[in-house]
């Protein structure tokens, strides 16, 4: 049965900012789609420990203010060091379940200090090992304010069953060059992660679908004021201009005709499943295949850098 494949998108909201509460949600989440026998579970982005929605509520872009300050400390804070095992737990679940898993994590990575934080895509496979840590290229608009650029590092694709899986972070999937250097990898299910809501997810789904002739796995977060836990450093200044709803959801999955296999899923927590057929990537791919038959390598060409960025290089002098 390698040519099918079980998937469950993970559409949940965290525990907002907190690192600790929120890991144990998706542990329990992950526990809860093993048990279906799901064979790769999705989350939304910077799920752990959240979106950084105070930046639009309280003035992000001020200089030198104590809310933005204090809330940028805390969420720094309650991100991810992978390095310092993390994550442990959630790769023995992965094995534990033989399911493979993409995280969004705000991620605190030692080999950039340990200081900055990235919105970063995590994917564990089925036997538990971390195999790639994408880290957003380019944060968006305001996100700029908290989250660091990324690099090409984690422009991978990862083989499940027949499947070739490849991951990108929200607006990521508006880029057409991150697109195709994961089509030229052989990608043939695409995971687009997104904080939240169905603007973000309901013309692209169906888009990348139709570009790519892949299967696309768009998946959200809930955000509600509700959702705002009470010790939330400055929260009083945050509610003030906070609407109810935040983030509506919005997971999706389109084929590779570009139809809807499941449409956005609206206001609803929980665990949404489907079950994916690979040979209709081929017949899809029969009168289209942007990286084969309909390509033109000849006329152009795509670059990519894929080393891991760090200011700092160091030659130590061996005995």
């Amino acid at each position: 049965m390698n040519h099918t494949l079980k998937v469950a998108l993970a559409q949940i909201s965290p525990v907002w900012l907190n690192k600790t509460e929120t890991l144990k949600k998706v542990e329990q989440t992950i526990i809860e789609a093993g048990e279906q026998n799901a064979e790769l579970i999705v989350f939304g982005e910077g799920l752990v420990p959240g979106y950084p929605f105070w930046l639009a509520l309280t003035g992000g872009a001020e200089w030198n203010t104590n809310v933005n300050k204090e809330l940028h400390a805390h969420y720094v804070s309650n991100s991810i060091t992978i390095e310092k095992g993390d994550l442990k737990t959630i790769c023995e679940l992965a094995k534990q379940y033989g399911i493979a898993i993409y995280l969004g994590i705000i991620e605190r990575p030692l080999d950039r200090g340990g200081h900055s934080v990235y919105a970063s895509l995590v994917y564990i496979d089925n036997s538990g090992t971390i195999q790639s840590v994408h880290r957003k290229l380019q944060p968006t608009y305001d996100e700029r304010l908290t989250w660091s650029p990324g690099d090409g590092n984690g422009l991978r694709v990862h083989p499940l069953k027949d499947f070739t899986l490849g991951g990108l972070n929200c607006w990521e999937n508006w880029m057409p060059l991150p697109r195709a250097a994961l089509y030229g990898l052989g990608e043939n299910v695409h995971i687009a992660v997104w904080p939240g809501s169905d603007h973000n997810t309901k013309d692209i789904t169906r888009f990348i679908a139709r570009e790519s002739r892949s299967f696309v796995l768009s998946v959200s977060s809930l955000m509600t004021t509700d959702d705002f836990p009470t010790d939330t450093p400055n929260l009083d200044q945050i509610l003030k201009k906070a609407p109810e709803i935040l983030a509506n959801g919005g997971s999706c999955i389109a084929g590779p005709d570009g139809e809807w296999l499941v449409e956005p899923v609206l206001h609803k927590e929980g665990l949404i499943y489907h079950t994916l057929d690979f040979n209709r990537i081929l017949e899809e791919r029969q009168n289209f295949d942007p990286v084969g038959h309909y390509s033109r390598p000849d006329v152009t060409q795509l670059s990519v850098n894929r080393e891991r960025q760090s200011t700092v290089s160091f030659k130590d002098k061996t005995s």
